[in-house]
């Protein structure tokens, strides 16, 4: 495909691309480190969410799907962490990707789960209930970016990915609630 830049919810793919001929070695870095945290839109669903999670009241908890979303995996890891994998298998509604298990949540199929801070921030109704899961409970999503050699000529691609680098950008990343690099 024709891009100069690539970003990811991930770092396993940057760099499976920085060890091959179409990427710029070097060139990949962690722009933003993304938090999981246990959302309902309705105020007053828990007041402690892991004794939520293991009274287990809820109909459907959503998650994004462990196989092929970095958010899926570490909401797994989460659930394993806490000892509730295995028991809450039947109510768990897995979305394709975090922006679909979100959507589960926020239209009322399901009442609870687990997803993006950023997307919570996001959301105009901030009214709900919210746990900002401990990062101890899950690895790190780290999200990467690296330069492609098909940009390595392109003075924006290189300018992008210096901005994203910047203080004011770091800024902004952590405004819309993810971390960043260390």
């Amino acid at each position: 495909a024709p891009f100069d830049v690539f970003m990811a919810a991930d770092g396993r793919r940057p760099a499976l691309l920085e060890d091959s001929p179409l990427a710029v070695a070097g060139s990949r870095f962690t722009y933003a480190r993304g938090k999981l945290a246990l959302w309902s839109p309705q105020p007053g669903t828990f007041t402690d969410a892991e004794h939520y999670l293991a009274e287990a009241r809820f109909t459907r908890l959503a998650i994004a799907n462990p196989k092929t979303a970095p958010y899926g995996l570490a909401a797994q890891q989460v659930l394993e962490h806490l000892g509730l994998w295995a028991r809450l298998q039947p109510r768990l509604v897995r979305g394709d990707s975090i922006a679909q298990a979100f959507q589960f949540v926020a239209s009322g199929n399901a009442q609870a789960g687990l997803v993006a801070l950023a997307q919570v921030k996001a959301w105009p109704d901030q009214d709900g209930t919210l746990w900002r899961i401990p990062q101890s409970y899950y690895a790190p999503i780290d999200q990467q970016a690296i330069l492609l050699k098909r940009g390595v000529d392109n003075a924006a691609a290189r300018d992008w990915l210096a901005f994203l680098q910047s203080p004011e950008a770091v800024a902004i990343i952590q405004d819309y609630g993810y971390d960043t690099a260390d």
